[in-house]
Parts: structure tokens; C-alpha cells; sequence
């Protein structure tokens, strides 16, 4: 892709509402703004203090990383979120994965291209790795991933981050970095900030929080060489603006580190626990090599698969909130086979594909094949089964990004949320 590539945008059909979920999101996260300050806190204290129980040889977790899915939590009370963050530490198995995996902002598959691209959104290369909170306080530092196990335990030069000669630092004060942990280099990437020496940033829009992260981070040394009192070397990713040079970079750019596709933010989102459609993951082979999805042998199966939930009534389900039905299951085939509500159950789509009118899925052709693996707490959410499906079929491709970055008419699109001050 050459920065000076001037393609016209292609308009595909509409097969989702993602456009218009981003509109409401960002409408919603201005309505009601939930005890952030409160929230940091308990979930620093949750990650810091739940027992040995959870710190168990962790799973290994299927590629792409992003696979796990959650509906929006933003229809969650206050009193609900602070409940589950006081029951936490007594969550096991699929309950703890479950839990963990919905304090992180988790993005949609890009399924439509957003309006305003090169004006609201940020985008980078996303690293290869684990996906996981780290917390500093009390003079140590642990890193947790989205299943609730620790990855590690260590001293490092964040605030308040290793017990050193000087003890300088608070013991109130605590830092929670999203970050990828990339293998290979032993590095821990910083993906966004949530809070910061005990300042929350949930509440600040994703402009404000690479902001603080870029010009905070630096300052403590936690991006120098591993020491004594600094085991695991932290760095930041290259974020831009999401114009024409800014996507050539992140796409086709060198990094230290193995890309996984790109991440998109919008600049006006705050950061939103579980699924947001604010945040977008896109692959091709180009800069990714889990973009279609294997078997558990590693190989691509004939058919696209998927993986849905069973409801009460036999539907079978997606993770997003609210559900997508994809098919609803005969109550005799549910009874002989074993299968209870809330199983996590695989399917194949058939040569009848999956039918579309409007943006709302009308009918799929299932095959059932089985349960899922029982490490798996989600099903497949909307977005991933169709990301998958166009995939195989007409992908969303790079061009295609390009062209609604150049389109005129991205112009007089009005902006995704109004600017105050």
C-alpha cells in the first residue's frame, strides 16, 4: 500500500450495525458516568489481593488473541459493578475468566469501515502476545491476564513498583497499565493506561489517556533495560492519527515486536470494561498470521466454525449484549445430547452460508459438531462470526481502508460526537 494511493471507497452492503452502536456508545458514555475513581481502586485491590488458588499454570489461549468476546457493560449499575468487584476474589474457573475478561476493553472485529477515520481515530500495530492488566502497588508488581491468572509477579520501575533502597512512593498509590506481553522479547507492550499513581483514567477520552501514557511512562524508567529492581522491560507502541500516513505506518511500518493486525480507537472514547464497538481489531495476511481461524490441530476447516451459546428456550446465541440468534435448537436433540443452557457449543456453517437483509442476520445454515473446549468462557461474538465469514468470502481489505480515508464525502460527515470547549 503506498501512502500516495488514491482509490475510490467501495460501498459494500450493510451487514451490521456497528456504525450505529458507535454512535450510541459515545452518546451513552456522556449520560452516565459511574464512580471511576471507585472503580480503579477496587479493581487494583481485586488484582492485587485474590488468592493462591488463582495463580495456577494459565491455559493456553487460542490465537487471535482477541477471540474472546463480551457484550457492553455499560448497562451495568453501579451496584451490580461494585458487588461483582467485592465477590471477585471468590470467583473460580469459567465465573473468574469471565469476570476478569470484562474489566478490559475488549474491541469488535471491523466488519464496516467507520465514518471519519482520519479525523476521530487513532490506529497501531497491535503486538503478538498475552493480553493482560498490570498493577503496581505496595512495592510490587503483578500481571494478571483475562482468565484471572498471574503471568507474573516481579519488581519494576513503575510507581511504587518494587521495594527499593529509598522506599520512596505512597502505599496507597497504585498504577493499572493494559498491556500485551510479547514472548519473544520479554517485553510488556502498553496498550492504554487505566490508571495512574491512583488517578483513574476510565473516564478520559482515549486522546488524553495515550497522552498521559506517552508522557508519563518515560519518566519512571520503566521503558530502560531490565535490573534489579526492574525485571521486565515495558515500551510503548507507535500510535497515529488514522490518516492516509498514519495507516501506511502502522500497516506496512517496521516495529520491535511481531504484528497481530491493527488496533483502532476512537479518540473520543473512554475506557469502556467488556466489548465496545469504539474499539476495532482488523487483520489481513499481510500483517497478521492468525487471521483465519484453525481447528485444534492448527488447520483451517473446510467450513467457517463457530461458537454459540445455548439459551433456555434452545436458542443458540452470540456473546453480544444484546444477543444475536443465529438458530434455535429442537428441545428432543438438546435433551438426548446432554446439553444444558449456558454450554458453549460449536457449529459449522454450511454451503446455505448465512443470510443478511438489512444489517440483520436473517438465517444461518448450522451444523452442530460439538461442545466447545471448556477453557473457553464466550461464545463468538457478531462481529467475529461475520469478520470470519468475510474473510473467506470478500474481505475487507487494506484498498478499502484507503479508499474511505481519501473518499471526499468523509468530509462532510459529521463528527461522532461533539467537541466542547
Amino acid at each position: 500500500m503506498a501512502p500516495h494511493d488514491l482509490r475510490r471507497a467501495y460501498k459494500r452492503p450493510a451487514i451490521s450495525d456497528q456504525q450505529r452502536r458507535r454512535e450510541l456508545s459515545l452518546k451513552r458514555q456522556e449520560q452516565g458516568r459511574r464512580d471511576a475513581q471507585l472503580q480503579a481502586r477496587r479493581l487494583a485491590s481485586t488484582l492485587l489481593s485474590l488468592p493462591p488458588e488463582h495463580e495456577q499454570p494459565s491455559e493456553p489461549e487460542p490465537e487471535p488473541e482477541l477471540e474472546l468476546e463480551l457484550g457492553s457493560s455499560s448497562k451495568e449499575s453501579d451496584s451490580d459493578f461494585e458487588f461483582d468487584l467485592r465477590n471477585a476474589s471468590k470467583l473460580r474457573g469459567t465465573e473468574a475468566r469471565k469476570w476478569f475478561a470484562r474489566q478490559l476493553m475488549l474491541p469488535e472485529w471491523m466488519i464496516d469501515v467507520p465514518h471519519r477515520l482520519p479525523h476521530d481515530w487513532y490506529v497501531f500495530a497491535r503486538p503478538s502476545g498475552k493480553r493482560c492488566f498490570v498493577v503496581s502497588s505496595d512495592g510490587t508488581t503483578i500481571s494478571r491476564q483475562r482468565n484471572g491468572t498471574v503471568l507474573h509477579r516481579f519488581p519494576s520501575a513503575l510507581p511504587n513498583g518494587a521495594r527499593t533502597r529509598d522506599g520512596s512512593g505512597s502505599a496507597q498509590s497504585y498504577s493499572i497499565l493494559d498491556c500485551i506481553f510479547h514472548e519473544m522479547d520479554q517485553t510488556y507492550y502498553v496498550i492504554d493506561m487505566v490508571c495512574w499513581r491512583g488517578y483513574s483514567l476510565y473516564d478520559c477520552t482515549a486522546e488524553f489517556r495515550f497522552f498521559w501514557l506517552n508522557s508519563k511512562l518515560a519518566e519512571t524508567g520503566a521503558c530502560e533495560s531490565p535490573s534489579h529492581y526492574h525485571k521486565y522491560r515495558f515500551s510503548l507502541v507507535p500510535v497515529h492519527t488514522c490518516d492516509q500516513s498514519g495507516l501506511h505506518a502502522a500497516y506496512a511500518g517496521g516495529v520491535p515486536y511481531v504484528k497481530d493486525g491493527l488496533l483502532f480507537y476512537n479518540k473520543h472514547a473512554h475506557y469502556q470494561p467488556g466489548n465496545t464497538p469504539l474499539a476495532l481489531v482488523w487483520k489481513d495476511e499481510n500483517c497478521s498470521q492468525y487471521v483465519i481461524d484453525t481447528d485444534n490441530k492448527g488447520q483451517v476447516p473446510s467450513h467457517q466454525q463457530v461458537v454459540l451459546e445455548l439459551q433456555d428456550d434452545g436458542k443458540v446465541t452470540t456473546s453480544d449484549d444484546p444477543p444475536v440468534v443465529f438458530s434455535c435448537l429442537d428441545l428432543d436433540f438438546i435433551q438426548k445430547s446432554g446439553l444444558h443452557s449456558g454450554n458453549l457449543l460449536r457449529f459449522a456453517i454450511g454451503d446455505g452460508g448465512l443470510s443478511v437483509v438489512d444489517g440483520k442476520l436473517e438465517k444461518a445454515d448450522l451444523h452442530y459438531l460439538g461442545k466447545s473446549n471448556r477453557a473457553r468462557a464466550f461464545a463468538d461474538s457478531y462481529s467475529k462470526v461475520m469478520f470470519q465469514n468475510m474473510v473467506r468470502g470478500s474481505p475487507l481489505k487494506i484498498d478499502d481502508l484507503v479508499a474511505s480515508i481519501n473518499t471526499p464525502d468523509d468530509e462532510g460527515n459529521r463528527p461522532d460526537v461533539d467537541m466542547i470547549g
